[in-house]
Protein backbone atom coordinates (compact mmCIF):
# COMPACT_ATOMS: atom_id res chain seq x y z
CA UNK A 1 0.00 0.00 0.00
CA UNK A 2 1.36 3.44 -0.92
CA UNK A 3 0.51 6.97 0.32
CA UNK A 4 -1.30 7.66 -2.97
CA UNK A 5 -3.49 4.55 -2.64
CA UNK A 6 -7.05 5.73 -1.81
CA UNK A 7 -7.40 2.83 0.64
CA UNK A 8 -4.48 4.08 2.77
CA UNK A 9 -5.83 4.88 6.25
CA UNK A 10 -5.57 8.42 7.63
CA UNK A 11 -2.41 9.41 9.49
CA UNK A 12 -2.86 10.59 13.09
CA UNK A 13 -0.08 13.11 13.65
CA UNK A 14 0.90 15.77 16.13
CA UNK A 15 2.76 19.00 15.52
CA UNK A 16 5.29 20.51 17.93
CA UNK A 17 8.01 23.15 17.94
CA UNK A 18 11.21 23.77 19.84
CA UNK A 19 11.99 27.51 19.78
CA UNK A 20 10.10 27.84 16.50
CA UNK A 21 11.80 24.87 14.80
CA UNK A 22 8.66 22.85 13.99
CA UNK A 23 8.07 19.18 13.27
CA UNK A 24 5.17 16.91 12.37
CA UNK A 25 5.41 13.67 14.36
CA UNK A 26 3.94 10.23 13.70
CA UNK A 27 3.99 7.53 16.39
CA UNK A 28 4.33 4.28 14.43
CA UNK A 29 5.71 1.67 16.80
CA UNK A 30 4.43 -1.16 14.60
CA UNK A 31 6.08 0.28 11.47
CA UNK A 32 2.81 0.24 9.54
CA UNK A 33 2.98 3.70 7.97
CA UNK A 34 6.26 4.34 6.18
CA UNK A 35 6.56 7.93 5.00
CA UNK A 36 8.19 8.35 1.61
CA UNK A 37 10.07 11.44 0.50
CA UNK A 38 7.13 12.74 -1.52
CA UNK A 39 4.69 12.48 1.36
CA UNK A 40 7.18 14.16 3.72
CA UNK A 41 7.60 17.05 1.29
CA UNK A 42 3.82 17.40 0.98
CA UNK A 43 3.34 17.41 4.75
CA UNK A 44 6.04 20.04 5.26
CA UNK A 45 4.79 22.39 2.53
CA UNK A 46 3.62 25.59 4.25
CA UNK A 47 1.12 26.47 1.51
CA UNK A 48 -0.15 23.14 0.15
CA UNK A 49 0.38 20.99 3.26
CA UNK A 50 0.56 21.14 7.04
CA UNK A 51 3.83 23.10 7.21
CA UNK A 52 6.95 22.04 9.10
CA UNK A 53 10.74 22.01 8.98
CA UNK A 54 10.72 18.22 9.10
CA UNK A 55 8.81 15.01 9.74
CA UNK A 56 9.65 12.58 12.54
CA UNK A 57 8.42 9.01 12.69
CA UNK A 58 8.71 7.30 16.08
CA UNK A 59 9.45 3.59 15.76
CA UNK A 60 10.03 0.83 18.29
CA UNK A 61 13.39 0.98 19.98
CA UNK A 62 16.57 -0.52 18.53
CA UNK A 63 20.12 -0.85 19.86
CA UNK A 64 18.76 -1.09 23.40
CA UNK A 65 16.91 2.25 23.18
CA UNK A 66 13.27 2.75 24.18
CA UNK A 67 12.41 4.39 20.83
CA UNK A 68 13.87 4.96 17.39
CA UNK A 69 13.72 8.24 15.46
CA UNK A 70 13.31 8.43 11.68
CA UNK A 71 13.89 12.01 10.56
CA UNK A 72 13.05 13.47 7.14
CA UNK A 73 13.84 17.03 6.12
CA UNK A 74 11.32 19.31 4.43
CA UNK A 75 12.83 18.49 1.03
CA UNK A 76 12.38 14.74 1.55
CA UNK A 77 16.00 13.94 2.37
CA UNK A 78 17.02 11.91 5.40
CA UNK A 79 18.83 13.62 8.29
CA UNK A 80 20.96 12.04 11.00
CA UNK A 81 20.12 14.10 14.07
CA UNK A 82 18.10 17.05 15.36
CA UNK A 83 18.23 18.59 18.81
CA UNK A 84 14.95 20.48 18.58
CA UNK A 85 13.31 17.57 16.81
CA UNK A 86 14.40 15.20 19.56
CA UNK A 87 12.61 17.38 22.09
CA UNK A 88 9.51 17.38 19.86
CA UNK A 89 9.75 13.59 19.58
CA UNK A 90 9.99 13.40 23.37
CA UNK A 91 6.85 15.45 23.87
CA UNK A 92 4.92 13.43 21.30
CA UNK A 93 6.03 10.13 22.88
CA UNK A 94 5.17 11.27 26.41
CA UNK A 95 1.76 12.56 25.29
CA UNK A 96 1.07 9.25 23.53
CA UNK A 97 2.04 7.31 26.65
CA UNK A 98 4.70 5.23 24.92
CA UNK A 99 7.42 6.41 27.34
CA UNK A 100 7.36 8.00 30.78
CA UNK A 101 9.46 10.94 31.93
CA UNK A 102 11.85 11.94 33.26
CA UNK A 103 14.44 9.90 31.31
CA UNK A 104 14.44 7.63 28.27
CA UNK A 105 16.65 6.78 25.29
CA UNK A 106 16.19 7.20 21.54
CA UNK A 107 18.12 5.52 18.73
CA UNK A 108 19.08 7.86 15.87
CA UNK A 109 21.30 7.60 12.82
CA UNK A 110 23.84 9.52 14.91
CA UNK A 111 23.71 6.99 17.78
CA UNK A 112 21.61 6.39 20.90
CA UNK A 113 20.68 9.59 22.74
CA UNK A 114 19.32 10.12 26.26
CA UNK A 115 16.46 12.57 26.81
CA UNK A 116 15.56 14.19 30.15
CA UNK A 117 11.99 15.48 30.00
CA UNK A 118 10.01 17.71 32.32
CA UNK A 119 6.38 18.73 32.04
CA UNK A 120 6.25 22.49 32.49
CA UNK A 121 9.14 24.95 32.50
CA UNK A 122 12.68 24.42 33.83
CA UNK A 123 11.47 24.96 37.39
CA UNK A 124 8.01 23.36 37.06
CA UNK A 125 6.61 26.71 35.94
CA UNK A 126 3.59 27.21 33.75
CA UNK A 127 4.58 27.28 30.11
CA UNK A 128 6.09 24.97 27.52
CA UNK A 129 7.52 21.63 28.55
CA UNK A 130 11.28 21.43 28.90
CA UNK A 131 13.71 18.83 27.63
CA UNK A 132 17.44 18.23 27.71
CA UNK A 133 19.05 15.98 25.12
CA UNK A 134 22.39 14.20 25.22
CA UNK A 135 23.73 15.28 21.84
CA UNK A 136 26.67 12.90 21.79
CA UNK A 137 29.98 14.41 20.71
CA UNK A 138 30.73 17.64 18.91
CA UNK A 139 33.96 17.16 16.96
CA UNK A 140 35.82 20.24 15.84
CA UNK A 141 37.08 20.05 12.30
CA UNK A 142 39.43 22.20 10.32
CA UNK A 143 39.46 25.97 10.51
CA UNK A 144 38.62 27.27 7.05
CA UNK A 145 39.42 30.41 5.14
CA UNK A 146 36.75 33.05 5.88
CA UNK A 147 33.70 32.98 3.63
CA UNK A 148 32.03 36.24 2.64
CA UNK A 149 32.70 38.85 5.38
CA UNK A 150 33.14 36.44 8.29
CA UNK A 151 36.18 36.72 10.51
CA UNK A 152 36.53 32.98 11.19
CA UNK A 153 35.05 29.73 9.90
CA UNK A 154 35.22 26.20 11.29
CA UNK A 155 33.71 22.82 10.47
CA UNK A 156 32.01 20.95 13.32
CA UNK A 157 30.56 17.42 13.26
CA UNK A 158 27.58 16.92 15.61
CA UNK A 159 26.49 13.65 14.02
CA UNK A 160 25.60 15.87 11.05
CA UNK A 161 27.85 18.42 9.31
CA UNK A 162 28.07 22.12 10.23
CA UNK A 163 30.01 25.15 9.08
CA UNK A 164 30.16 27.88 11.73
CA UNK A 165 30.87 31.41 10.46
CA UNK A 166 31.82 34.08 12.99
CA UNK A 167 31.14 37.69 12.12
CA UNK A 168 29.19 40.74 13.12
CA UNK A 169 25.50 40.82 14.10
CA UNK A 170 23.90 38.30 11.69
CA UNK A 171 20.60 40.18 11.48
CA UNK A 172 21.62 41.82 8.20
CA UNK A 173 22.87 38.67 6.46
CA UNK A 174 20.99 37.14 3.54
CA UNK A 175 21.05 33.68 5.10
CA UNK A 176 19.24 31.98 2.23
CA UNK A 177 21.54 33.35 -0.44
CA UNK A 178 24.77 32.67 1.42
CA UNK A 179 23.69 29.30 2.79
CA UNK A 180 22.63 28.16 -0.67
CA UNK A 181 25.96 29.21 -2.19
CA UNK A 182 27.90 27.26 0.43
CA UNK A 183 26.04 24.02 -0.37
CA UNK A 184 28.03 23.81 -3.59
CA UNK A 185 31.24 23.29 -1.62
CA UNK A 186 29.88 20.23 0.21
CA UNK A 187 28.63 17.27 -1.87
CA UNK A 188 26.50 15.97 1.02
CA UNK A 189 25.30 19.45 1.98
CA UNK A 190 26.09 21.34 5.16
CA UNK A 191 24.24 23.24 7.88
CA UNK A 192 25.55 26.80 8.09
CA UNK A 193 25.55 28.89 11.28
CA UNK A 194 26.10 32.66 11.17
CA UNK A 195 27.05 33.74 14.69
CA UNK A 196 28.20 36.74 16.73
CA UNK A 197 29.13 36.95 20.44
CA UNK A 198 26.57 38.19 22.96
CA UNK A 199 24.44 39.77 24.12
CA UNK A 200 26.26 39.42 27.42
CA UNK A 201 28.88 36.91 28.45
CA UNK A 202 28.74 33.21 27.54
CA UNK A 203 26.11 33.92 24.90
CA UNK A 204 25.86 33.81 21.13
CA UNK A 205 23.43 35.22 18.58
CA UNK A 206 22.74 32.80 15.73
CA UNK A 207 20.95 32.51 12.43
CA UNK A 208 21.03 29.22 10.57
CA UNK A 209 20.61 27.72 7.12
CA UNK A 210 19.70 24.04 7.46
CA UNK A 211 20.47 21.72 4.56
CA UNK A 212 17.31 20.26 3.11
CA UNK A 213 15.19 22.98 4.72
CA UNK A 214 16.60 26.52 4.37
CA UNK A 215 16.60 29.16 7.07
CA UNK A 216 14.82 28.04 10.24
CA UNK A 217 13.92 29.85 13.46
CA UNK A 218 16.19 27.60 15.52
CA UNK A 219 18.57 24.68 15.17
CA UNK A 220 19.62 22.44 18.05
CA UNK A 221 22.61 20.79 16.41
CA UNK A 222 23.55 24.18 14.95
CA UNK A 223 23.49 25.75 18.41
CA UNK A 224 25.76 22.95 19.64
CA UNK A 225 28.17 23.43 16.73
CA UNK A 226 28.22 27.19 17.28
CA UNK A 227 28.94 26.84 21.00
CA UNK A 228 31.73 24.31 20.40
CA UNK A 229 33.42 26.52 17.78
CA UNK A 230 33.02 29.68 19.85
CA UNK A 231 34.47 27.91 22.91
CA UNK A 232 37.53 26.90 20.88
CA UNK A 233 37.90 30.53 19.76
CA UNK A 234 37.86 31.63 23.42
CA UNK A 235 34.61 33.57 23.10
CA UNK A 236 32.45 31.61 25.57
CA UNK A 237 32.78 29.18 28.46
CA UNK A 238 31.30 25.71 28.73
CA UNK A 239 27.69 26.77 29.42
CA UNK A 240 26.39 28.86 26.55
CA UNK A 241 23.04 30.50 25.87
CA UNK A 242 22.49 30.51 22.10
CA UNK A 243 19.92 33.08 20.99
CA UNK A 244 18.12 31.70 17.95
CA UNK A 245 15.45 33.86 16.25
CA UNK A 246 12.76 31.58 17.70
CA UNK A 247 14.11 31.39 21.25
CA UNK A 248 17.12 30.66 23.43
CA UNK A 249 18.70 27.23 23.74
CA UNK A 250 21.28 26.28 26.38
CA UNK A 251 24.34 24.26 25.41
CA UNK A 252 26.55 22.60 28.02
CA UNK A 253 29.97 21.45 26.83
CA UNK A 254 32.33 18.93 28.43
CA UNK A 255 35.66 19.28 26.56
CA UNK A 256 37.69 16.07 26.30
CA UNK A 257 41.00 17.79 25.57
CA UNK A 258 41.24 16.09 22.18
CA UNK A 259 39.27 18.52 20.08
CA UNK A 260 35.82 17.17 20.94
CA UNK A 261 33.08 17.91 23.45
CA UNK A 262 30.36 15.90 25.13
CA UNK A 263 27.25 18.05 24.81
CA UNK A 264 23.81 18.51 26.35
CA UNK A 265 21.19 20.74 24.72
CA UNK A 266 18.26 22.12 26.72
CA UNK A 267 15.26 24.19 25.77
CA UNK A 268 11.48 24.49 25.57
CA UNK A 269 9.16 22.33 23.53
CA UNK A 270 5.57 23.25 22.76
CA UNK A 271 2.63 21.18 21.53
CA UNK A 272 0.81 22.84 18.62
CA UNK A 273 -1.95 20.55 17.33
CA UNK A 274 -3.33 17.09 16.71
CA UNK A 275 -3.82 16.36 13.02
CA UNK A 276 -5.62 13.78 10.92
CA UNK A 277 -4.26 13.69 7.38
CA UNK A 278 -5.55 11.61 4.47
CA UNK A 279 -2.38 10.84 2.49
CA UNK A 280 -4.26 10.35 -0.80
CA UNK A 281 -6.01 13.73 -0.49
CA UNK A 282 -2.78 15.47 0.53
CA UNK A 283 -0.82 14.01 -2.38
CA UNK A 284 -3.59 14.81 -4.85
CA UNK A 285 -3.47 18.47 -3.83
CA UNK A 286 0.30 18.80 -3.43
CA UNK A 287 2.32 21.60 -4.97
CA UNK A 288 2.43 21.32 -8.79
Amino acid sequence: MTPTDPTTPPLHLTKHHGAGNDFVVLVDLDNRSPLGAGLARALCDRRFGVGADGVIRILAGTDGAALTMELTNADGTTAEMTGNGMRCLAQAAVRAGVVKPPTFTVATLGGVRTVHYRVGGPADEAGPDWASVDMGTARLGAQRAPAFAEQRARLVDVGNPHLVLLGEDPSGIDVTEQGTKLQGEFPEGVNVEFIAPGPGSDALTLRVFERGVGETLACGTGSVAAAAAAHRWGLVGTTVDVHNPGGTLRVELVPDGLGAHGVALSGPVAFVAELVVDPAVLMAGRRP
